[in-house]
Parts: C-alpha cells; sequence; structure tokens
C-alpha cells in the first residue's frame, strides 16, 4: 500500500494550519512506515488530497479514473472562510459550493474534530466522513528551559515580565482585534502575536489593529517552527481568541508544550477541552481579563498536566495508525469491488 500525499501549490499554504497539517502525516506515515510520496508520477494505491484548488480536484477526479482511491481532507468550512481576508463574507457561499464539489470526490472525507464533521454532514455531503485529529509530534514540542532562555534573550524580555503570546494569520477570525483591545488595557503585560498575512489583503480594522504601536505589543510576522517552540517554552500564557476552527494545531502545539492555555469559548471545543479542567475559557474582553490575571498571578490553579494529556491523546504516531486503519479499509473495499466486477464480466461472458 503506498499513499500519494498530494502537495501541488504547498508553497501557497505551508505558513498556515494546512501546511502544518501536511507536514504532520508526512511525520505519522514515517513513524507507522507506511509508504508515501509526493511524486504524483509515482505508483500509488491512495491519494490524501489536503487542499482545494482546482487542481486537488482535477487529482481526485485522474485518480479515480485510474480506479485508485482518494481521501479528502477537510480542513475548511465555510464558517472558517468567514471574517478572514477582505471579501471573504461575500464569496463564503461560493466558497462553501466549491469545497462540497471537491469533498464530495473523496471516497473518504477526513476532517479533524466532531464539530466540523458536524458541519460537514450539515451541508448535505454523503461521503464517509471520519474525524481525525491533525496530531501534534510531542517529541519535537516539548518545554526545554534553553529554548525559554533563547526566546528572553531574543525579545529583550526580563524573568520577571509576563509575556502573553498568540499564533495565527491577521485576520479577524483569529482574535486579533481582541488580542490588540487587551494590550492596551494591559500594560504590565507583553503581548506578542506570531504570523502574518499581508496587510493588503486584510480589513481595514484588522489593518489598523496591526499597525497599532505600544510599548508592550509586538508582531515579529511568521517565525518557523523553532523560533515558535521558543516562544512556547518561555511565555506565560498561550491566549487563543479565535472565533472558529476545524481544529487549531497551534493549541495543540501549546497543550503540548505545558503553557497555560486560555480559550474563547466555541463550539468546536465544547467535545474536547472543559473549562477549568484541561484549560481555561472566557467570551468577552471583560472576562479574559480576568482569567489572564488569575492565571498570571497564580491565583488560578496549574492546568498544565491536564491539558498536556488532551495533546497526549493526539501525539502523531497514533494519528498514523488511524490513517493507515481507514486506508486499509479502502483498499479493503477496492478489493471487494474489483472481486465483484470480475464477476459479473465473467457471469456476462458465460451468457454468451
Amino acid at each position: 500500500m503506498k499513499i500519494l500525499l498530494y502537495s501541488e501549490h504547498l508553497k501557497l499554504v505551508e505558513k498556515s494550519g494546512v501546511g502544518r497539517a501536511i507536514n504532520h502525516q508526512k511525520k505519522a506515515l514515517e513513524e507507522n512506515n507506511l509508504s508515501y510520496t509526493i511524486n504524483k508520477k509515482d505508483d500509488f494505491d491512495i491519494v490524501h488530497i489536503n487542499t482545494v484548488f482546482p487542481s486537488s480536484l482535477w487529482m481526485s477526479k485522474f485518480a479515480k479514473a485510474k480506479g485508485k482511491k482518494v481521501v479528502y481532507h477537510a480542513h475548511s468550512t465555510e464558517e472558517d472562510f468567514k471574517n478572514s481576508f477582505r471579501g471573504s463574507n461575500f464569496l463564503a457561499p461560493f466558497f462553501k459550493k466549491w469545497i462540497m464539489k471537491c469533498y464530495s470526490s473523496g471516497d473518504l472525507i477526513i476532517t479533524p474534530t466532531p464539530y466540523s464533521k458536524r458541519l460537514l454532514k450539515g451541508y448535505g455531503l454523503t461521503n464517509p466522513i471520519v474525524n481525525i485529529s491533525n496530531g501534534i509530534d510531542l517529541h519535537y514540542f516539548a518545554k526545554n528551559n534553553q529554548y525559554s532562555k533563547r526566546f528572553r534573550e531574543k525579545y529583550q524580555l526580563d524573568e520577571s515580565d509576563k509575556v502573553i503570546i498568540s499564533v495565527g494569520l491577521y485576520i479577524e477570525r483569529k482574535g486579533i482585534l481582541d488580542f490588540v483591545e487587551l494590550a492596551k488595557s494591559m500594560p504590565e503585560y507583553t503581548f506578542i502575536w506570531f504570523g502574518y498575512t499581508n496587510l493588503n489583503a486584510v480589513s481595514t480594522k484588522v489593518k489598523k489593529a496591526v499597525e497599532t504601536t505600544l510599548p508592550n505589543l509586538y508582531f515579529p510576522g511568521y517565525v518557523n517552527s523553532e523560533e515558535l517552540r521558543d516562544a512556547y517554552s518561555g511565555s506565560d500564557l498561550f491566549l487563543f481568541l479565535t472565533h472558529e476552527e476545524t481544529e487549531g494545531i497551534v493549541l495543540l502545539e501549546a497543550l503540548a508544550m505545558k503553557i497555560p492555555v486560555l480559550i474563547r469559548d466555541i463550539p468546536i471545543y465544547e467535545d474536547w477541552l472543559t473549562n477549568n479542567e484541561n484549560v481555561y475559557k472566557s467570551n468577552s474582553l471583560d472576562q479574559f481579563k480576568v482569567s489572564i490575571k488569575g492565571i498570571l498571578n497564580k491565583e488560578l490553579p496549574s492546568l498544565v498536566e491536564k491539558g498536556y494529556e488532551v495533546a497526549k491523546e493526539r501525539d502523531i504516531r497514533f494519528i498514523g495508525k488511524q490513517l493507515e486503519q481507514e486506508y486499509r479499509k479502502l483498499i479493503a473495499a477496492s478489493e471487494i469491488e474489483y472481486t465483484i466486477e470480475k464477476a459479473k464480466n465473467l457471469n456476462a461472458g458465460d451468457t454468451f
């Protein structure tokens, strides 16, 4: 069994959650000794598609025409397309129709969470859908004092400085407007947002927020995974203000790094993250302020060990086993289909 991880136009998504998910899949397959290729000219049994470009849909149809099985990974929904780039709300209904066309071409749809699975079923998709986490590499994302020291030195932070970080594109859906407002109202803390989007593509409100000048607010832009790991190690709180997600790989990274986590209380996290148990949740700016102070002043109990257990359940090696199970089901179904078709042809021949 050989898997084609279809990676055309990877450069366009490599700095996004989709790009990270593709890298996680490579690692998950390698850790489980599963054969894969990223070269579409190689022979393969199953194509696993993560993107929704026109070439991705073409690849799905091409593979099916060759008798190959297609796994379509649903990372995007209409809901998380909204409030992203300029004009995204107007385009969202058209985007939904397009992704439905892409996803419906698969023999199997994989999506990261039960929440995103419910959304897709609500669209009327009839293909089999399973939810499998994007996973987290616990060996790589592990807290280390050296990482912490490197982060603090780079950003000229004293040991006594309380640092709050977030990670994501410069888009409204990610909660960047609230992040800036909190920085304005809490000058005693340092706020750092990692990630980048061309400001020509974002709304006026987001552009204004990113261009805000405050002594305690920093936008270093996109950083590589090593620098991000340093930041997780050296900061005091991961603040995830997103309004909509299909999972949130950076959240898994923060949980794995055993950093206190405060998130917005949204439906996607109802199934697997519990307030006051493995994370803290808030909704309004006032609630976030209270929670931030409680966590950083250690007035609230640490939940990092319980949060780590959540990440542990999504270890990339376990995710690889889940993927393998679904791949093998498709191969078995393909063999059954071949046997049935062969029997039909033999019977048709007997008629003559």
